[in-house]
């Protein structure tokens, strides 16, 4: 099993799936590629049929997006138990990673990741000033606090267990550190939000994902 990621300092595609296979105990290979030079671009070129990371090759497959790999995970491994248990906080967990994974549009656009803005180190940016980044902050505030409430009791994740929801809220919590944005300005009044992207930053595998990059 060979997981093709890129640039570990600001890939934040892959990081989710390496969380997810970590939590999972699976036993895979790494292959880094180096996104922002021609060699890694001519690499992934031949790697992956998308022309993207992250990729999993496993059993003569090639499994080419972050959340099918999460996916794949959770079937191969549910003694893992990478969703949380069956009815509303699984339904939810799906919905809510399903809204990170193809929303959040002002986040990705004026906070992205990239050589100048690493997910670690102790770089640190200006806060954006910008509608569409307010607009995805407040709602995602709403989002982890209203989940919180209700199914985080246990633990210091978004469901208590860590899950992969928690996988692919990580990447924005570093975006929050990086960028300096403050919770409160966007509804955190309990510190609910704040609370829950400081345990995803200081989650074990995470901080060796940083140790790494």
């Amino acid at each position: 099993m060979e997981l093709v990621l890129g640039t570990k300092r600001y890939s934040t595609w892959s990081l989710r799936p390496w969380l997810v296979l970590r939590r999972a105990g699976a036993d895979f290979a790494e292959t880094v590629v180096e996104l922002d030079t021609p060699e890694g671009r001519a690499q992934l070129a031949a790697l992956s049929p998308s022309g993207k990371v992250p990729l999993l090759r496993v059993d003569g497959e090639v499994i080419y997006d972050s959340l099918a790999i999460a996916e794949w995970a959770a079937e191969r491994f549910p003694e893992a138990n990478l969703w949380p248990a069956p009815g509303p906080a699984r339904w939810l967990a799906r919905a809510a990673v399903a809204e990170m994974h193809s929303g959040m549009m002002g986040l990705r656009t004026h906070c992205s990741m990239g050589p100048d803005h690493p997910m670690v180190g102790p770089e640190r940016a200006t806060p954006p000033q910008h509608p569409d980044v307010d607009r995805d902050l407040q709602r995602l505030v709403q989002l982890w606090t209203s989940l919180r409430q209700r199914f985080g009791e246990g633990g210091p994740y978004l469901f208590g267990d860590w899950s992969i929801a928690d996988a692919f809220f990580t990447p924005v919590a570093t975006r929050i550190r990086h960028y300096q944005l403050d919770l409160d300005r966007y509804g955190d009044a309990s510190g609910c939000a704040r609370l829950y992207a400081e345990a995803l930053l200081a989650q074990p595998d995470f901080l060796a994902w940083e140790r790494q990059a």
